[in-house]
């Protein structure tokens, strides 16, 4: 079970307030990270082994029962900005949410349609302690809200040749599938899936468990001897030629990058915990849809008193003598002695504080960071049914690092794109009419620039992509009942991510890796972040885990 207990010995400032030769042994140390960081890893260390309520549109003025000052207000109602509001609100804290879409969800929505449900947003659910704690250290069972399945097999993987690998918490069954392509690739799968096992154990001791405020928690000997042994300078692609040979192989790990937004030739090699967390902790299903999971953490919120506020736009974040006052919305001023943003880290600065307040998070070093990958996205319903797929179906390109070329360093949509089907009809009647299914359909993106227009191209890509898929069995997509297609543009303006990108900044270097934007703002007092974008990153069981960590701070730090 994940660590979910946040740090709360940061002071409001998060200055480190241990004793001046703590200081300089944790500079010292820190020193040696930033040359780990910047430099690649040392000789020797790289080898492997063998809503209290919910309003719209103005029906109700601002704040709920009066005007009267919030302890927090949280801007966003994503899966990191609810979890937070349950835990606040939880300790008896006073939290008021504002959401600009009419849903809460963040990036996942809900959509029907003529019979047809879908999510529009993450639908591969993993680590389910992390959304399981929201509930239980509010003093529930999860069940009574939601109910999550496991799936078995986990992920179906298509190759351009036709071959099918299943991938199972079976070993025995998984070296078979392995085999039938490549014996060599089979004979290294436990060897592989037991070096994904020690990287998931070790990231979950060190980095995922807690937040990094104080110099002392990211600058010392343990955490220094934890990052080299996940060889920070590896990237995900070399490892994995390390145990495996085969291009299917090599694509059915690597994928685990796009888990982040990122190149499995670009990111580091911790992203291979992955083959654990997926075939060893489970893939998991939601009834009724993912968005239930949302459902049930808003229905939790509202029981502990969170105040929920969708259809409300904030304009800017109020500063006064360095410290948050509340938020200028279009309803007016709202106060609190804390904001935080569940959301893009750098479009909050961009958009949220005057330029005058961010002197840190400045537009020169918001342009630094890379964006991670966005996504185009079509819903399709149809009036038929498809044997060859699961609840999750990977089809792979015949060639694999092409797609990434295109999507970081042209800016375009690949020409031979990787495509992901999730088809919880499957595993769940009443998803689709009777003989119909509801396909949700994804094909990485690049993030927004000028060299792709979507307004030009979308609908000519998305032909594109039902005609690859066609090619490889799934036909009859033309003529869906129902066909809805989500650009990276309308991701960006819908949610406000950062050029588009799904999950915050990419992972493509160690940097952005292991020393993302903190959790706590630098320039403002009282400000503080949760989401892909901050620590502990991407992914939606580890953005739920960003919202606990804050709450468990803020509660400490408030006295409750």
């Amino acid at each position: 079970m994940l660590n979910v207990q946040g740090n709360g010995n940061a002071n409001a400032n998060g200055r480190d307030e241990g004793s001046g030769e703590g200081e300089k042994t944790g500079k010292k140390i820190g020193e040696e990270i930033a040359k780990v960081i910047e430099g690649g890893e040392r000789p020797g260390t790289g080898m492997l082994p063998g809503e209290g309520v919910e309003m719209h549109n103005g029906h109700r003025s601002a704040a709920s029962g009066g005007n009267s000052k919030q302890d927090v207000i949280i801007i966003g109602a994503g899966f990191g900005g609810l979890s937070c509001a349950i835990r606040l609100a939880s300790a008896g804290l006073r939290v008021t949410m504002l959401e600009r879409q009419e849903h809460v969800g963040g990036k996942l929505q809900q959509i029907e349609q003529d019979g047809y449900h879908f999510d529009r947003g993450p639908s591969t659910i993993t680590m389910p302690d992390a959304f399981r704690s929201v509930f239980e250290q509010a003093g529930v069972r999860m069940e009574d809200y939601v109910q999550l399945y496991e799936l078995e097999p986990r992920t179906r993987n298509v190759f351009a040749d036709g071959t099918v690998v299943d991938l199972s918490r079976d070993r025995g069954w998984m070296k078979e599938q392995i085999a039938a392509y490549s014996p060599q690739d089979a004979m290294r799968y436990d060897a592989f899936m037991d070096e994904s096992a020690s990287l998931y154990m070790e990231a979950n001791r060190h980095f995922l468990g807690k937040l990094l405020l104080k110099p002392s928690d990211k600058y010392n000997l343990q955490m220094l001897r934890s990052l080299l042994r996940v060889r920070p300078a590896v990237k995900l692609d070399t490892l994995l030629r390390r145990y495996f040979s085969h291009p299917h192989t090599l694509a059915m790990f690597g994928r685990y990058a796009t888990y982040v937004g990122s190149s499995p030739y670009l990111s580091p090699s911790i992203f291979a915990m992955m083959g654990h967390v997926e075939a060893e902790v489970g893939i998991y299903g939601v009834k009724g849809g993912t968005y239930q999971l949302i459902e049930g953490m808003a229905r939790l919120a509202r029981e502990k008193g969170v105040q929920i506020i969708t259809g409300i736009e904030v304009h800017q974040i109020v500063v006064r003598n360095g410290k948050v006052a509340g938020v200028d919305t279009d309803r007016g001023l709202m106060e609190a002695d804390r904001i935080v943003a569940n959301g893009d880290v750098l479009s909050v600065n961009r958009l949220l504080l005057a330029p005058e307040h961010r002197k840190r998070m400045n537009d020169v070093r918001i342009a630094k960071y890379e964006p991670s990958i966005s996504g185009f996205v079509t819903l399709a319903g149809v009036r038929r049914q498809y044997g060859q797929l699961l609840h999750h179906t990977v089809f792979f390109p015949e060639r694999y690092e092409p797609e990434f070329e295109h999507i970081f360093r042209d800016r375009m949509m690949p020409a031979d794109p990787t495509i992901y089907i999730c088809y919880s009809g499957y595993s769940e009647s009443g998803m689709a009419p009777a003989g119909a299914s509801n396909l949700f359909i994804l094909v990485n993106a690049p993030y927004l620039s000028n060299a792709w227009n979507w307004e030009q191209q979308q609908n000519c890509y998305g032909e594109f992509v039902l005609e690859q898929l066609e090619a490889r069995g799934i036909g009859g997509l033309k003529q869906s009942d129902v066909l809805i297609r989500y650009t990276p543009q309308q991701i960006a303006h819908d949610t406000l991510a950062h050029q588009g990108s799904i999950y915050g900044i990419s992972s493509n270097s160690m940097k952005q890796t292991f020393m993302r934007p903190g959790n706590q703002s630098s320039d403002v007092q009282g400000l503080w972040y949760v989401g892909g974008t901050t620590h502990p990153g991407g992914g939606t069981p580890i953005v739920t885990l960003s919202g606990q960590f804050v709450g468990e701070q803020l509660v400490a730090e408030m006295g409750r």
